[in-house]
């Protein structure tokens, strides 16, 4: 697990994780202020839209912490390769966000935080495990072919 023993991944785990933290933080706060002064459509968008952002970054951050968790010994890489740790979501932005110009700014600019270091992780998931499946699926194919070779005598 080279990827996880980078400078790279250190700053992408930092930078995923301030970014939960001050996402929480305006949710709380500032933002949970500015939803109240929302009318009824955009008040809709901005709960929809802070859920989807709020989950996304929640992938993220169980990504980066099972990344670490692999460099640091504590999970095989086997594991970490399997469906359950992958980044699951490939969702577009939503319509909501898309038409509604009546959220606030901060928020806006959370969600388009929040898109790109999904996006980064997403790829950066896909690249270091593109195939794992399928390799150890072909390779149990493989075997069971060995074996009935050998059972039959060929």
């Amino acid at each position: 697990m080279e990827f996880a023993k980078s400078e790279m991944f250190d700053r992408t785990f930092k930078e995923g994780m301030a970014l939960v933290e001050e996402t929480a933080a305006y949710l709380d706060g500032p933002g949970r202020a500015a939803a109240k002064r929302l009318p009824r459509a955009a008040a809709l968008a901005y709960a929809g839209e802070s859920m989807r952002l709020t989950t996304r970054l929640m992938q993220v951050a169980s990504w980066l912490l099972v990344q670490r968790a692999v460099r640091d010994g504590e999970i095989p890489l086997s594991e970490a390769s399997s469906d359950k740790y992958r980044l699951g979501s490939r969702d577009q932005p939503s319509a909501a966000f898309a038409a509604s110009n009546e959220l606030p700014e901060s928020l806006k600019a959370l969600i388009a935080k929040g898109g790109a270091i999904f996006e980064r992780v997403r790829r950066l998931d896909e690249t270091m495990y593109e195939g794992e499946g399928e390799t150890e699926s072909a390779n149990a194919v493989s075997d069971q072919q060995a074996r009935l070779q050998a059972a039959f005598g060929r």
